[in-house]
């Protein structure tokens, strides 16, 4: 149950979202172009990156809700849990295996990550988009977990979830909400 008295029981960030438009306006159109915009990650890999990064902090609102998403987008399904239980032995390609290293690395121990972690990255072969856009994805999944466990939230069910995640891939990080509705982006979709 919310910890402000004046939002209904089932409420998230929506809620807030619509209460102060002037504050996640701007926020839902920095989240659409970095989740869905030009990026040398796939929107796939994006979710990926921001579900997992939620479940290793233990935001299970942001990790339900999001995991759902990236299996939407064609990550394989149940692969973020997996990961989380056993990352250094679930099936991955050493791509993401690296970057995924460092975005754990990233959320669990930020002061001891290296020069040597990022070129761990590098020679995986992303680029520096590709380890800047997983860095700005884990400082979202981040922001949106002192957004939520603040406000006292209530994770919703993985089917409900399941169900809003086909919401989020056609509508994006602006459009699922009226009050910020504007035309689809050209940028929707445009992730390798």
């Amino acid at each position: 149950m919310p910890f402000l008295k004046s939002l209904p029981d089932n409420a998230g960030p929506p809620a807030i979202y619509t209460r102060y438009p002037e504050i996640y306006g701007p926020w839902s159109k920095m989240s659409q172009a970095l989740m869905n915009g030009r990026s040398s990650l796939t929107e796939a890999e994006r979710e990926l990156v921001f579900a997992y990064a939620s479940g290793l902090a233990g935001c299970e609102y942001i990790y339900i809700a999001h995991s759902e998403v990236a299996y939407a987008w064609g990550i394989e399904n149940g692969l973020i849990e997996r990961l989380l239980k056993e990352p250094d032995t679930t099936p991955l390609n050493d791509r993401l295996r690296w970057l995924l290293a460092y975005v754990r690395k990233l959320v669990l121990t930020p002061k001891a990550l290296s020069q040597a972690d990022a070129d761990y990255v590098f020679n995986a072969g992303w680029d520096e988009q590709a380890l800047h856009d997983a860095i700005a994805v884990t400082a979202r999944a981040a922001f949106m977990q002192r957004l939520v466990e603040g406000h006292g939230f209530t994770p919703m069910s993985r089917e409900l979830a399941t169900k809003k995640a086909q919401n989020r891939k056609e509508l994006g990080y602006v459009n699922l909400y009226p009050a910020f509705r504007e035309e689809k982006s050209s940028d929707v979709g445009s992730g390798q």
